[in-house]
């Protein structure tokens, strides 16, 4: 193969501003001791079988910690961190909010002990872009006064009328990686304007003003170029309720990875985002014809295709191999060794 054929799509495609990657497209919390363990374990599990991390772990500071025990919770999701239980390198933290009198300890808490262990650091209740910076600039100094070199980018949650309001701006902050939705806190703040039955698996995708604030958060994170991750499923126990719902998040609504609270969440999470088999198939045809074209234009089965179109399947083949589908060796070799 040449030098010319040789080039790998995000150079091919995307040339200096490189996409940055997807994350897992599972997002799993979990604060109770024995819940962080099992969760830990079932990652590792998970990715043994594909080869890499297929759901990420963030451990819960905020709803995990019992009152006056927050630093405790610190101390042991630090030792969680740590541990060879986190081996996949896949496993964050969320800390309390940017107002709230604990958010600073759990931030220099975390980074002191097991800064260079974190994937992420997820911060609730962002109502605003001045929160959002203080968060992420409080969390690069602490990085710094603790001589971290690894970069611990910041998740946001989104569960106010101000903050959505604001939401195009706050994507766009520098250190920002991902923002959720928090329903629950969002249909609450309409004094009842808006029925409980829109916190539940269908109201939630019906009602105007919740679907909507779904779209705007999506449409901002992806015009920023970062993760829009959709929020939780609580009928945990529903699991082909759980995959319509996944599903329109993923086809419909745009969102590229979603929050997981119970582990049998997990899996039907990932095959509800992962592309289907047709789709990858015309992905890795499409790829492949493309590279040997040296990135030109060309048809596959009576249709044109270009560099816009290739990205599209770039980013069909990198969700494929993201949630551990199953791919041609010679694929896996070219494009993702």
């Amino acid at each position: 193969m040449s030098t010319l054929t040789a080039i790998h799509p995000k150079q091919a495609l995307f040339g200096t501003e490189l996409p940055r990657p997807h994350l897992p497209v599972c997002d799993h919390y979990a604060g109770v001791e024995a819940r962080m363990r099992k969760s830990l374990t079932l990652q590792d599990h998970m990715a043994q079988e594909a080869g890499r991390a297929v759901f990420d772990v963030t451990l819960d500071l905020e709803d995990g910690a019992p009152v006056g025990g927050e630093h405790e919770q610190a101390l042991l999701v630090a030792e969680l961190l740590n541990s060879p239980a986190n081996a996949w390198g896949r496993v964050g933290a969320r800390v309390h909010d940017v107002s709230h009198p604990r958010f600073e300890d759990d931030v220099d808490t975390l980074i002191r002990l097991a800064g260079p262990r974190l994937a992420y650091l997820m911060v609730p209740k962002l109502g605003s872009v001045d929160e959002a910076r203080r968060a992420i600039d409080f969390i690069k100094h602490a990085r710094l006064r603790h001589n971290v070199p690894h970069v611990v980018p910041v998740h946001g949650l989104i569960e106010t009328h101000k903050g959505l309001q604001q939401v195009a701006s706050m994507a766009a902050l520098p250190g920002l990686e991902s923002l959720s939705f928090g329903l629950m806190d969002f249909v609450s703040e309409h004094r009842g304007a808006v029925p409980a039955s829109a916190m539940g698996i269908e109201g939630q995708f019906r009602h105007p003003l919740v679907l909507r604030a779904k779209l705007e958060i999506a449409a901002a994170c992806h015009a920023a170029g970062i993760t829009p991750s959709h929020c939780v499923v609580t009928e945990f126990k529903d699991a082909h309720a759980l995959s319509r719902a996944a599903e329109t998040a993923c086809r419909e609504l745009g969102y590229t990875r979603m929050w997981s609270i119970h582990p049998d969440q997990i899996p039907v999470i990932i095959d509800a985002f992962a592309p289907v088999v047709a789709e990858v198939d015309d992905a890795v045809e499409i790829l492949t014809d493309a590279q040997a074209a040296h990135w030109a234009p060309i048809s596959h089965r009576g249709k044109l295709h270009d560099r816009a179109s290739y990205r599209h399947y770039w980013y069909v083949l990198e969700r494929a191999w993201l949630t551990g589908q199953p791919l041609p060796a010679e694929v896996v070799k070219t494009f993702f060794a």
